[in-house]
C-alpha cells in the first residue's frame, strides 16, 4: 500500500502546506498553495473542513448527520483519494 491509498482507520488532516479559505469575490471555498489555487465545489469544501484528525468513518458519519442522508461513504472516499493524491490532506498511520 502506498501513501496515496486512503486508509479507513487513518486520522485525516488538511495539509499544512495548503490553506483552505473562503473567497468572498468568488463566493466559494478554495485551496491556496504556493503554486496556485484550486476552486472547490460546496461538497468538497465540507469534506475538507472535516479533515481535522477524524478517520473516514467518523467523517462520513458527521456528513450524513449534518445533511440528513446516508450512503455517502463511496463518494467521500473517492474524493479523499483525489485529495490525498494531490497532497491536500495527509493521513497518520498509527
Amino acid at each position: 500500500m502506498n501513501d496515496n491509498t486512503l486508509r479507513a482507520d487513518a486520522a485525516l488532516r488538511f495539509s499544512p502546506l495548503h490553506r483552505l479559505q473562503w473567497e468572498e469575490a468568488q463566493q466559494k471555498y478554495v485551496i491556496l498553495y504556493p503554486e496556485g489555487m484550486v476552486e472547490l465545489n460546496p461538497s468538497a469544501a465540507e469534506i475538507l473542513k472535516l479533515c481535522d484528525g477524524r478517520n473516514l468513518d467518523d467523517l462520513v458519519a458527521t456528513l450524513e448527520a449534518q445533511f440528513d442522508t446516508t450512503g455517502l461513504k463511496g463518494d467521500v472516499s473517492e474524493f479523499l483519494e483525489v485529495a490525498l493524491a494531490n497532497g491536500w490532506i495527509q493521513q497518520n498511520h498509527d
